[in-house]
This record gives structure tokens, C-alpha cells and sequence, in this order.
């Protein structure tokens, strides 16, 4: 296992090499580690607000601060290659989601109950989403309205929203990115 002492360092030089702060290091490093080492959902004020970050993707809620995007792509990318090399504690089962609270379940949430607990949720701009790979589906709340997808072989880990007017959701998997219009709409969980 990682040892302690030796994270706690490598928090503390990322924040001074970078100039944010070790709470803004430590969100990152959490969402990595739910993320599974390859991408992280987030919300901390030094980079902005709400984030994300996958290799070749960096989001800052201060969307147009390149500077900010960098600072984030260079931190994560130096955690997630820490995470590939150093085993660290198992997350519990509850921890696993990003912008989720810990300890929610599925029952009285949003999505149907018969799908259990989702292994990724979040939301944007009135749009939500869950995911749950053992059933092999994806639920979109869009403005109120229901639709269950069929993820297949992919195994929903993130999300990406653009910012445009028609609020395209594009999801991260095993497989690579996952445009919601690529997936088969069902009726039924």
C-alpha cells in the first residue's frame, strides 16, 4: 500500500509548484482515485469551480484560463501516474461516485430503484445523468424527462457536457468517449 507520509509530500510540492492550494490538490487526488486513476469530476475554487480531467481532456469552471487548464492537466496527470504505480487504500463502495453525496442510494433517488446504486452521476445545467454498468444502462434526466440507455460493452466512468445550446453529453468509458446519440434508447430498466 501507498505510504501516508509520502502522498502528504507529493500534495504539498504539487500545490507549491503550481500555486494553488493542498486542499485544491487533495479534491483532485479523491477524484482521481473514484475515478480509478484515469479521470476526475470535481468542484474546488482554485481551479474555477466545477472541473474535469482525463488524459487529453481538461475542464475548469473558469472555462476560457488556459493557465488554469494547465495547472490542472499537469497536477492530475502527475497524480494519475502516482495512482498507476502506488496501490492505495480501497475506496469504500459509497465513495465511488463524484458529485454524489457519500451514502446515497438508489432508493427514493431520481433514477429507477430497480438499477441499485449507480457507479458515476452527476448534473449540469438541468440534465442528469446515472450510470450503471452491472445492468449494462444509462439513465438521462433531461429537463424532467426519462430515457434509459443501453450502454453494451462500455463502462460509463465520466462525463463531458458542451456548452453549447443543444447541452451534448459525450461520456468516457474503457472503450474511449461515448457520444449518448451512439447508444440504443430502451424502454424498460
Amino acid at each position: 500500500m501507498a505510504n501516508p507520509q509520502q502522498q502528504n509530500d507529493l500534495t504539498a510540492r504539487l500545490a507549491r509548484e503550481h500555486g494553488v492550494s493542498e486542499s485544491a490538490v487533495l479534491a483532485v487526488f479523491e477524484a482521481l482515485r473514484r475515478g480509478g486513476g484515469s479521470m476526475a469530476q470535481f468542484s474546488h475554487a482554485d481551479f474555477g469551480g466545477m472541473s474535469q480531467w482525463s488524459s487529453g481532456m481538461t475542464m475548469v469552471g473558469d472555462m476560457f484560463n488556459d493557465g488554469l487548464k494547465a495547472k490542472l492537466n499537469a497536477i492530475a496527470g502527475e497524480l494519475s501516474a502516482y495512482l498507476r504505480d502506488q496501490p492505495t487504500e480501497p475506496l469504500r463502495e459509497d465513495t465511488l461516485v463524484s458529485y454524489r453525496s457519500a451514502g446515497v442510494s438508489g432508493a427514493g433517488s431520481w433514477w429507477p430503484e430497480a438499477l441499485g446504486n449507480p457507479s458515476a452521476a452527476g448534473s449540469q445545467n438541468r440534465m442528469r445523468y446515472a450510470a450503471f454498468p452491472e445492468r449494462h444502462r444509462l439513465v438521462i434526466d433531461d429537463h424532467g424527462t426519462l430515457a434509459i440507455y443501453d450502454t453494451g460493452d462500455h463502462r460509463i466512468s465520466g462525463v463531458s457536457q458542451s456548452q453549447s445550446s443543444d447541452s451534448t453529453l459525450t461520456f468516457v468509458s474503457q472503450l474511449g468517449v461515448v457520444r449518448l446519440s451512439d447508444l440504443k434508447r430502451v424502454d424498460a430498466a
